[in-house]
């Protein structure tokens, strides 16, 4: 289908369309550009920018799918068109295993993309809004895409009854100041849906599983093994940081020699799960919809399933509905609630499944009432409901907040430093003291949570 100039002469919100173009300096290739206008009408004159898809990147979903583009514009504030370009042909030709590796010619990659921006100028105003010329001839603003990933290799794509399509991947990422000069190179696994491929689901370290010089060793060469012992997916530290709330609860039960108890909500590649039980010493029990997410976090992220750790396969608010109903049935009994039917903590990591609403959590229907009385019946006397929290909008955050102080006792909140989550915690009975600052030793849980997290966020919890 032949294209008219005139289509692009208005905004059409979450209007998407892609189409190829022959390249200026190479005759036998094609570049493909994807034109998305935002969902989001804006009352101010139009704003187009440009976007070069990274060489090698052109199949990753984050390129090559609507809802990576829909994130890509939701990561562009106040932009109504994005334009996207990219070479037409992938970069390898068995997709099954592809590997990427990020230019080592930066400088070069740049002129590349300067001589196109020159020569490509033309088609760029033919797509953009009429209104844009009202002032004259408008610039043309490029984007970068930046991230911190050196290479990555795909070890397997699946499809999940609940979630699609997904992959998981090895990457190499940038290593961070501050490491330890040894640590010469830092390796991740994810876990990534094709619904929201700019959203990384799960991430672990990983390190090589046998002790060899990496100098020069290419990533899909080398075996690894999931190093469970830090928790480097950002919102997941101040997740388990949450627990200095309930510290002394916590380590009362430790002492007696009864494992404090976790219901996880969201299982993913299983890090959180693994953490909490391998290393705090918790019973943990998780609720996942997908089997086939199960089975791959028990291939690829070192999730094991035995007496201290459990999943369940099915829908978490049927799972919640169900769980109330037996602890109130155990409540109308002769013999009352029995602690071990209660949880100490509920942890939960569900994202919502719309990119054309850009990337939030939870989904809407799990703050509900009902769901969090729920949640709030099977908790025990000082035990907490802890939430990582996407807002889709300032409205979304608060309305939120409300729900949760109808239900519960206390209300507290931990900024994640990336400018995106919040974890929030709810607790069923108020908590008195905050830990910050607290050099308690005779409290053994509190001083070991404090090691494995090297302190992080656990001064940072707020009262809301």
């Amino acid at each position: 289908m032949a294209l008219d100039q005139h289509m692009f002469e208005a905004l059409s919100p979450s209007r998407f369309i892609s189409f190829s173009f022959p390249h200026p300096f190479h005759s036998h290739s094609s570049l493909r550009l994807a034109v998305l206008d935002s969902p989001i009408q804006f009352t101010d004159s139009p704003s187009v920018a440009v976007m070069f898809v990274p060489f090698g990147l052109e199949t990753d979903w984050i390129f090559s799918t609507e809802s990576g583009h829909y994130q890509l514009l939701y990561d562009s504030p106040g932009i109504s068109r994005l334009i996207l370009v990219g070479n037409q042909e992938p970069m390898v030709a068995d997709d099954s295993l592809s590997v990427y590796h990020r230019l080592s010619d930066e400088d070069s990659a740049k002129s590349s993309e300067s001589r196109l921006v020159v020569s490509l100028q033309p088609l760029f105003l033919a797509l953009f809004p009429k209104s844009c010329f009202k002032y004259g001839i408008p610039e043309v603003p490029i984007l970068s895409f930046v991230d911190d990933v050196i290479c990555r290799v795909v070890l397997e794509r699946c499809i999940g009854s609940s979630v699609g399509e997904f992959l998981i991947e090895n990457v190499e990422i940038e290593r961070e100041s501050g490491k330890e000069i040894f640590e010469t190179r830092e390796f991740r696994r994810r876990l990534r849906f094709k619904r929201m491929p700019n959203l990384i689901q799960t991430e672990i370290r990983i390190i090589p599983a046998a002790s060899l010089s990496l100098d020069g060793v290419e990533i899909q060469n080398i075996e690894f093994k999931p190093d469970t012992r830090v928790l480097v997916h950002p919102y997941l530290p101040p997740m388990a940081a949450s627990l200095s709330l309930i510290a002394s609860s916590i380590d009362e039960q430790i002492q007696t020699g009864h494992r404090p108890k976790a219901l996880c909500i969201g299982v993913g590649g299983g890090a959180l799960l693994t953490f909490l039980a391998t290393h705090l010493d918790f019973k943990v029990e998780g609720v996942e919809l997908d089997m086939e997410v199960l089975r791959v976090a028990q291939q690829y992220f070192g999730l094991v399933e035995n007496e201290f750790l459990h999943i369940s396969i099915g829908d978490a608010t049927e799972f919640l509905e169900n769980a109330s109903k037996s602890n109130k049935k155990r409540k109308c009994g002769s013999f009352g609630v029995h602690k071990s039917s209660e949880y100490d903590v509920i942890m939960v990591d569900l994202d919502s499944s719309d990119a054309r609403n850009g990337i939030g959590a939870p989904p809407l229907g799990f703050v509900e009432r009902d769901v969090l009385l729920s949640a709030r019946s099977i908790l025990s006397e000082h035990g907490i409901l802890v939430m990582n929290v996407i807002p889709l909008d300032k409205l979304f955050f608060e309305t939120l907040l409300d729900k949760f102080r109808s239900v519960f006792d206390d209300l507290f909140r931990i900024d994640v430093d990336n400018g995106e989550n919040f974890v929030v915690i709810a607790s069923v009975s108020p908590i008195r003291s905050l830990p910050h600052g607290t050099k308690n030793k005779m409290n053994s849980f509190l001083s070991r949570l404090r090691v494995l997290l090297s302190g992080a966020y656990m001064d940072s919890i707020k009262r809301i």
